[in-house]
């Protein structure tokens, strides 16, 4: 599979962060400290995207490929407001799937777009972080980051 996308790296006030675009979509974002690329001149295309992050307003739109349950987990994890969590467990019920609760998680670990689709704000139901693609340090980083910007 060919994938036309436009990837560049930039500092962000959780460290440094790669995004991929395919045309307005954004399909893939993430945290490197191994990705160095703030000299790339697609960075420029991607400062709108940057700039999300604090205003959150989207200037395109989200483009994670996955099943149809992946996204289902993916759209519930969207509607997570900011400086609040839920458990895997209220997930899976919100999805009406109470015993797919590994299902969720594994779903929850695939998701492509990090931040923009906050997998960060899903904990274990004894308040514990559970799991981060980019290990619990940053998911901490994350929740307190997003405590101090909610409301």
């Amino acid at each position: 599979m060919t994938h036309n996308w436009i990837i560049s790296s930039a500092p962000s006030s959780l460290g440094q962060i790669f995004l991929a675009t395919q045309g307005h979509q954004l399909v893939r974002v993430g945290f490197s400290p191994f990705i160095d690329t703030d000299d790339w001149p697609q960075l420029k295309a991607h400062q709108a995207w940057l700039d999300a992050i604090n205003t959150g307003v989207l200037p395109g739109t989200l483009a994670p490929k996955g099943t149809d349950f992946q996204l289902s987990v993916w759209q519930a994890l969207q509607q997570i407001p900011l400086g609040q969590t839920r458990s895997y467990q209220q997930l899976a019920n919100q999805l009406g799937r109470p015993q797919a609760v590994r299902a969720v998680a594994n779903a929850i670990a695939a998701n492509p777009i990090a931040w923009f689709i906050p997998c960060h704000r899903v904990i274990r139901s004894n308040g514990e972080l559970g799991g981060y693609a980019w290990g619990l340090a940053k998911k901490q980083q994350l929740l307190d980051w997003e405590a101090t910007h909610a409301n």
